[in-house]
Formats: C-alpha cells, structure tokens, sequence
C-alpha cells in the first residue's frame, strides 16, 4: 500500500461520486421503459440476456426454500437466527411513538407515525452471496411495522437464488421472493408487473445499473439512498497490530474492485508494518483478484503529525465505516462527527458490525456520512402532522394568521381565515 504523509488538505482524500457514463444512464433508462412496457416479459428477456438463464417462472417457489434448508449446514441457520436476533434487539431501540400535545387555549398538535404500505428490498448476486443484506434490510422495515415486504435478487445460472439468501427471507417470514436484477428488478419493484406489484419505497445496494435505476425511479417511489463501493478507515495509533490492521483493510478490499481501504496514523512505524502486512496477507486471500486492484488503486496509508490531524483528516473523509483502533478509543468518539458506523477497540472488527452485532450495514458512503445516516426504522414511517384549533385559539391569532398571508400577496389565504371570524 502506499505511504503519503498528509499534506492539510484533507479534501484531496475524498473520492468523487460515479454517477455513470451517459451509455450507462441511457442504458437503464431503456430498460425501465421496457419494464414499464412490457411486464413480465422484459424480466424474462433480460434475465436470459444479462443473467445467462431462462426462467420459466419469476417467483420463489416454496419448494426451492425448503431445498436451501435442505442444502445449509444447521449450524449456519442457527447463526442467521442469533444475527437477527442482535439486529432486531437493536432497532427495536429506534422505534417512535406518534404523539399529541395541548396547549391551555385548545390548541392540539401532533404527530402520527405510519409504516409505509409495500417495500421492495434488493439483494445483489454477484460475486458473492448476501443473507446479511437480507437480514439488515428486512428487520428495520419489519420493526416499522411495514406489511408487504418483497424481495428481489439476480439468478444463477441455474436459476436459483443462493440458500443463505433464501433461508434467511424464511426465517423473517418474507413471502414474496422473486428471481430479477439489475435496472429491470428496480423498475418491477418501482411500476409492477402481472407477477410483482408495486412497492412504495426500494431499498438494498446493486451495481452501477442498480445505482442508475434507482436514481431514476426516484420520485415516483422513495429510495433509501444511492450506495457507491464500500470504503473503510482506520484510524491508529502505535499500540495497534499491524496484522489486524492489514486484515481489517483487506476485509473492505475483496468486496469490490472499486473498494477503498485507508489507514490513517500518526505513527509511521505502524503504516510500514501495515503495508508490508497487507502484501503478505493478500498473497493467499482468496479474491485477491478482486482486493489486488482495489489495493492498488484505493489503498492509501495517511501518516499524519499528530492524532488530532489523523481525526481532522477522518472527519473530512466521513467514512462509511470507521474503525478506533488507538490506546483509549472511546476518549476519541466525541471527536469524531461523520461516520457512517464507528467501531471502537481491537474486538471490534467491521465484520463485527456486517453480520452480527446489530446496527446496521447499510450505510452512507463516498463522504455523505456528512449528512446522512444508517439504514433504520424511521426509512420506513412516514410522519404526519396533525393540527387542531380551538375557537378560542383561532381568535387569537386569526388576525395575525391574515397579515401573514398578505405579506406573501396570497389573499385567499387571508380571506379564508377572515370568513370564519365573520
């Protein structure tokens, strides 16, 4: 990995946002029209286009879900339980009650908390499989007490889903499991078919095609946000192990090419270490040939003069996930503003927080941890005011109601109000 020593100009480390070449755009757009146009048919079409399978049906069957059960190792299911257990105990925490408050004039405000009717949720396929995915986007809407929950992921060439993605929809009760990815599973879940209805809000991580549709499709149904490639920092000092660093950076690495691992330090005996760690390691890394490239091209070591500049420069990166791996990290958690989630201490790897501990893996990325948050519960409610005005509150302020109204040149407004004092 390379070694720089950061210069103060923190910005320079951030990555810029893809947003698709102009043949990919156009290229999702043509099939969300086709979708839109043509049903069931164009997910079959793109399924033996893009997918390399002809399907002959594009719903999970329940006999194929008792075969993934057949198929996975007790052991594994036994793991899927406990980890949605954990995600389930911690987004019970972020649920929001609807409320209503008076004031002594009759005046009643509130508001009232609504599950959102139909979500979709997208599972990518790949180069990998994803129960997790599964698991972190499922139990939040569930939590919300969203009641249609759809799932829709890529097939095999087989025309299969993975087991682990469909064990885990069964133990969550998700009934409705459907065979489509890419541009065309996001426009299904957007407009419908004859098979697949329609959903009010999609959410779950794809391609760049997956990116681009829901892009699209945003506004005529909500979206939780649109995922670039996965990142980690690290942020150490010299107590921490160079190898579980390089590992920790690797873990990032194999996800994606596209994949950015970055180590920033105060120590420059740490980040040698750590780059010599991270070359040994991923010499019998399986998919090395996909966390090579990502190494190389987006594997940085920052070495900073102090580590209030290593927090300076993490604060300006706003990782999607960030680990604390210094002598006390919880002194260091107040200092750190834009994080997606934050892991503090040696036991408390990333993957720690992929699979099992409970929040949730579905974060910001390319610096919007800035503005934005993880996936939760309120993604899936909706709020709504409530307003209500007693006589005697409405003569109060009826007259200050209609000069507000004139002010803005708006004298139906005015008028409105002025009808009723009459």
């Amino acid at each position: 990995m390379r070694i720089e020593r950061l210069s103060g100009n923190f910005a320079s480390l951030k990555r810029s946002i893809d947003s698709g070449t102009e043949t990919q755009r156009e290229a999702a757009k043509n099939i969300i029209a086709d979708v839109k146009q043509k049903g069931d048919a164009a997910l079959f079409a793109y399924a033996e286009k893009f997918d390399s399978v002809r399907l002959s049906s594009l719903k999970v069957t329940e006999a194929e879900v008792e075969a993934a059960y057949q198929e996975l190792d007790q052991e594994l299911v036994e793991v899927i339980r406990e980890a949605a257990e954990n995600i389930r105990f911690f987004h019970e925490k972020q649920k929001r009650e609807s409320w209503i408050t008076y004031k002594e004039d009759g005046t009643m405000l509130g508001q009232k908390i609504t599950p959102l009717d139909a979500v979709g949720v997208y599972v990518p396929g790949g180069t990998a499989a994803y129960p997790s995915s599964v698991l972190m986007n499922v139990i939040p809407a569930q939590t919300a007490g969203v009641k249609r929950i759809v799932l829709i992921s890529p097939p095999n060439r087989e025309g299969a889903l993975p087991t682990g993605v469909l064990v885990a929809a069964k133990e969550l009760g998700i009934e409705e499991i459907y065979k489509s990815g890419g541009a065309q599973a996001v426009a299904a879940l957007a407009y419908g078919t004859e098979t697949i209805k329609p959903v009010d809000k999609i959410v779950g991580p794809g391609n760049i095609y997956v990116a681009l549709a829901k892009r699209e499709v945003f506004g005529d149904v909500d979206i939780d946000m649109i995922a670039g490639p996965s990142e980690i920092v690290v942020l150490a000092d010299q107590t921490a192990k160079a190898n579980e660093v390089a590992a920790d950076l690797l873990s990032q690495a194999e996800h994606d090419v596209l994949a950015s691992s970055v180590l920033v330090t105060d120590s420059m005996e740490l980040a040698e270490a750590v780059s010599a760690e991270v070359t040994r390691q991923l010499e019998t890394l399986p998919r090395k040939e996909i966390a090579g490239p990502s190494i190389d091209q987006y594997g940085f070591i920052y070495v900073a003069e102090s580590l209030d500049e290593a927090i300076n420069a993490v604060n300006e990166l706003a990782p999607e996930h960030l680990e604390v791996l210094t002598e006390n990290p919880m002194e260091l958690l107040n200092s750190i503003r834009h994080a997606g989630a934050i892991f503090l201490g040696r036991y408390s790897s990333e993957p720690v927080g992929d699979y099992f501990a409970g929040p949730n893996h579905v974060l910001p990325t390319n610096g919007t941890a800035r503005f934005s948050s993880p996936l939760n519960v309120d993604d899936f409610v909706k709020k709504s005011s409530i307003i209500s005005y007693s006589e005697k509150a409405f003569q109060n302020s009826a007259h200050k109601i209609a000069a507000f109204a004139r002010l803005e040149g708006l004298e139906a407004h005015a008028r409105a109000i002025e009808e009723r004092l009459k």
